[in-house]
């Protein structure tokens, strides 16, 4: 377990799970330090924790650069990374950086975050957790020759394939940079209510922001569970590093995908090449 103390930077932090798991790992003794895209929400749960916190749009990677540039300039170490900001998108629209939005938010952006943060996360031998989902096994048509979804876009395909793209991260993470004291992990939170979907066409708002998510839905707390337990866990101990969680256990129903190393370097290779950064 890491010693109380560790500070932990989650984004996507202002509502739903981050917001959640914040609280929780702030009352654990943790310092907590808070990324958020809504200026409101986001100072509103740092005025709450007394915390710090910073915002960003990750629609826009000049946004997810300045981050990275604060944060290394704040913290020599980072003991945790959660990636958990996303979201499902409704029609298909490219970001100021003109790539596809889902894609954008919910993988390049994290993934250049990461390894942005990385002389802080290696130096904190650092836990870092992608917030995935059922989604990647439930509406993936995962294409690595249209990372754009340019082709039969439907907005649940591209939020399957993006959060397909989070766990084949995680994994290549572990791999290259495991070595270095880094220790990813990956988790499917449940189906959560928030105001996650608040932006999209598709079916899936029904479920999120009608009388039905009563039926369907967890609470933020709950869904935070995974994030506090691999947080404070110790990797290889609590969790295998380089896997996918589902209620604290490796998945084992899962996209044929996620088990292709092969997928997942060129995933890598590719996202280096998107954001400019070398090898």
């Amino acid at each position: 377990m890491h010693a109380n103390g560790s500070t932990i930077v989650i984004t996507g932090a202002s509502d739903g799970i981050g917001a959640a798991a914040a609280r929780r790992l702030h009352r654990n003794g943790h310092r907590v330090v808070l990324v958020g895209r809504s200026p409101d929400k986001t100072r509103a749960i740092a005025a709450e924790l007394g915390a710090p916190f910073h915002l960003a749009d990750f629609a826009d990677l000049s946004q997810v650069r300045a981050l990275a540039a604060a944060l290394l300039a704040e913290h020599d170490r980072i003991d945790v990374l959660a990636n958990n900001a996303g979201g499902i998108m409704g029609d298909r629209t490219l970001t100021v950086d003109g790539y596809e939005q889902t894609f954008q938010v919910n993988h390049l952006a994290p993934f250049l975050l990461t390894r942005l943060l990385m002389p802080a996360l290696a130096a904190g031998r650092a836990t870092v957790v992608q917030t995935a989902s059922l989604a990647a096994r439930a509406f993936s048509r995962f294409d690595i020759t249209d990372l754009q979804n340019a082709r039969r876009y439907a907005p649940q395909r591209a939020y399957g394939n993006a959060k397909l793209a989070n766990i084949l991260f995680t994994a290549e993470l572990q791999r290259r940079h495991g070595a270095e004291g880094i220790s990813a992990a990956a988790f499917h939170p449940g189906v959560v209510a928030s105001s996650f979907a608040s932006d999209t066409t598709h079916l899936m708002r029904l479920v999120y922001h009608t009388p039905l998510k009563r039926l369907f839905t967890i609470s933020a707390d709950a869904g935070a569970d995974q994030l506090v337990w691999l947080a404070e866990g110790t990797p290889g101990s609590t969790f295998t590093p380089g896997a996918y969680y589902e209620s604290r256990a490796i998945a084992v129903k899962v996209s044929p995908e996620v088990h292709d190393p092969e997928l997942a370097r060129e995933l890598w290779e590719q996202s280096l090449a998107l954001v400019g950064e070398a090898g």
